[in-house]
This record gives structure tokens, C-alpha cells and sequence, in this order.
């Protein structure tokens, strides 16, 4: 069985999703239904690791990231060492390749300079 790691970034994209669903959409209910939906998805790593697609079957970018569908949200998630490590948990309409990427965007142009 494998292990489920949440990122303190995913932990973050999930309290902001609680946050904007209760807040600004006033629905606690509905901000409970979705976590759970997310929550219980990503869990099903646990028996099935490789269940997620890969990024790259839907981007032209070599990437050892999978990402998993909940609803409207994605889990992008790296498996290693028998664990899932998820980074992110984003809005399907987000940019979410400049989210996951910046940082190595970032690091490449510094690297540059």
C-alpha cells in the first residue's frame, strides 16, 4: 500500500478551496461535500498508485507528474519510493502548468543570469 503526502502548498490550495467555496460562495455544505470528494479521490493512491494520468500524455513537457480528477479540481501528484507525494491542488481553469512550473522557470532564469 502506498503512502499519501500532502505538500504544504496542496494543504494550502485545500484550505483556499474550503475558504472561497464557504466565504465568497456562502455554502459551507458544498465546501464540506468538495474537500471530501478531493480527499477521498486522492486516497484511492493508496491502492493504486498509477491511477492518476501523466501531465505529459496532455502537455508536450517531459514531466514525471500525474494528476488526478475530482470534480472541478486536479491533485498533481509525483510517485516515488512508494509514496504519492501531491504538490498542488488547483481549479481545473487555473494556469496551472505556470503554477506547477514557475519555480523551475524561476530557478532556469536565475541560473542564467
Amino acid at each position: 500500500m502506498a503512502k499519501v503526502k500532502y505538500s504544504p502548498e496542496a494543504q494550502n490550495d485545500l484550505l483556499g478551496i474550503k475558504s472561497y467555496i464557504e466565504d465568497e460562495l456562502k455554502n459551507t455544505s458544498a465546501a464540506q461535500r468538495v474537500l471530501k470528494k478531493i480527499i477521498d479521490k486522492n486516497k484511492l493512491l493508496e491502492t493504486a498508485p498509477q491511477i492518476g494520468s501523466p501531465l505529459s500524455s496532455v502537455i508536450d513537457i517531459d514531466t514525471d507528474y500525474r494528476f488526478i480528477v475530482a470534480g472541478h479540481y486536479l491533485s498533481f501528484y509525483r510517485y516515488s519510493g512508494n509514496t504519492c507525494f501531491i504538490d498542488r491542488v488547483l481549479y481545473y481553469r487555473r494556469e496551472y502548468l505556470s503554477i506547477l512550473f514557475s519555480e523551475a522557470i524561476l530557478q532556469e532564469e536565475n541560473d542564467e543570469k
